[in-house]
């Protein structure tokens, strides 16, 4: 597991545009934390790095937003789903399996959905207001390979 802190929104930020500068058709990213972590913000990072040029937000009520860098990005927010079920109204297969990059923020309420393989993410408030936190841990072997070359990122302390 790698474990990096970020003292600013943008540092968490940047270090999402490395992420999403490194990762590959197919990857899926579970990010987990607390309200207020900056699990959005490292999305818009990813979303960044990837090649998007627009506008990110959560997509809190409409549980997905689709962007189109060098290959596409789903941002999936669940937060308010009662069920895993409801994500079938959403092909959510579809794009969690597809040929783009899927970012999962609250992936705790995916339940039995949950994929096999994946990057997990968590991100942990620290006592300074803005110090977060960033724990990578790889699910699957492919997921391995992502972490080693994500440990090559010298923009915040690990």
């Amino acid at each position: 597991m790698l474990t990096l802190q970020s003292h600013s929104e943008e540092q968490t930020y940047e270090f999402g545009k490395w992420i999403g500068a490194n990762v590959q058709s197919g990857d899926i990213i579970l990010l987990f934390g607390d309200l207020g972590s900056g699990k959005t913000v490292l999305s818009r990072g990813i979303a960044h790095g990837v090649g998007f040029t627009g506008r990110i937000t959560s997509p809190t009520f409409t549980l997905m937003h689709t962007y189109l860098g060098r290959i596409p990005v789903y941002h999936f927010d669940i937060y308010r789903l009662n069920e895993p079920d409801e994500l079938f109204d959403l092909d959510y297969e579809e794009y969690l399996y597809g040929n783009g990059i899927s970012i999962v923020e609250w992936p705790e309420r995916l339940g039995y959905l949950l994929p096999e393989e994946y990057l997990k993410i968590t991100i942990t408030r620290q006592l300074k207001e803005n110090d977060r936190n960033i724990s990578l841990k790889p699910v699957g072997s492919r997921y391995a390979a992502l972490e080693e070359v994500l440990k090559n990122y010298e923009g915040i302390g690990n």
